[in-house]
């Protein structure tokens, strides 16, 4: 590659190899559960509970998609889509045991079984929060147009979410909050793009109620854990304030109108391991989990 005065690298003098070498020591917060390879590390079976449905996951916006949806569905009426929850802790690498890597061989969450497929046949695997999400859509027929022009532009955004959120996430919020130091470059560089993303979401929501216009949709869904939170100032610490987002009116409005859905306040406790314990409800295997097994609940015994 172009080489670049070795003084002004960070660290300086830094010269980068020929080959890359795995440096076990690199710091960060989640330095500890990284590797460039892939499989099990242990042998782990993965629980399996009393609804078709089982999900392996953590209530982190890409594991919260799928929440909200399940939620969604049962509250509009589709009760096929009662489902076990069962947390996959990441910090303490839970992702790589065998049966956790046997759902998703790429060992992220969230991983959905489902155990009474529309085919008939063997429990069938899904994972990819994406692909989770049509996935579900499409087995109960909601949250997906099916007119060609609407389910495009839900596919649109959804795909949208997808390519976009890494900058967001791997990169804003990497080296904004979890990096062991801080580098200009990078923050100012993900900073900008994470301010075009949400300039391009204002946009589009100053013409449009929901992402795919005037229904909710799986898009909305995918987007919202991402963007809504950000928006709120509840992701990366203070970045909130450093990313002016209260500048994006229509971003806060559709925040604040997802926000308050009821199956969308349930979707956001299933397996979230912070924020105040009555916040918090870790394993969800039934609809009344959310009023008896919340983590201050189950603190008081």
């Amino acid at each position: 590659m172009t080489s670049k005065p070795p003084e002004n690298n960070l660290p300086a003098g830094y010269v980068v190899p020929d080959v890359w070498t795995w440096d076990k020591g690199n710091g960060g917060q989640f330095a500890t559960i990284n590797r460039p390879i892939s499989g099990p590390t242990h042998e782990k079976e993965l629980p399996v509970g009393k609804h078709p449905l089982q999900l392996y996951s953590l209530g982190t916006p890409n594991g919260v998609k799928v929440t909200i949806l399940l939620e969604e569905m049962l509250a509009a009426g589709h009760t096929g889509a009662e489902y076990d929850a069962w947390l996959i802790n990441i910090g303490e690498g839970d992702q790589f045991g065998s049966g956790f890597v046997s759902v998703n061989p790429n060992s992220k969450i969230p991983a959905l079984m489902d155990h009474q497929p529309k085919d008939g046949g063997a429990p069938l695997r899904v994972f990819e929060s994406a692909s989770i999400l049509v996935y579900l859509a499409e087995k109960f027929g909601a949250f997906l147009p099916t007119e060609l022009r609407a389910r495009t532009e839900t596919m649109n955004w959804l795909f949208w979410q997808m390519g976009s959120a890494p900058f967001l996430g791997g990169g804003f919020g990497h080296f904004y909050a979890y990096a062991p130091i801080h580098i200009k470059y990078a923050i100012d560089r993900y900073a900008m793009e994470v301010k075009r993303q949400l300039d391009v979401l204002d946009r589009h929501l100053a013409d449009n109620r929901y992402l795919a216009g005037e229904a909710y949709t799986i898009a909305d869904m995918a987007v919202w854990p991402w963007y809504g939170l950000l928006a709120m100032g509840e992701a990366y610490g203070d970045a909130g304030r450093f990313l002016e987002v209260q500048s994006y009116a229509n971003v806060q409005r559709w925040t604040a109108e997802i926000g308050a859905r009821p199956a969308v306040k349930r979707g956001r406790m299933v397996n979230r391991t912070s924020g105040t314990p009555e916040s918090q409800l870790r394993e969800r295997h039934d609809a009344a989990d959310f009023e008896t097994k919340t983590a201050d609940k189950l603190a008081k015994g």
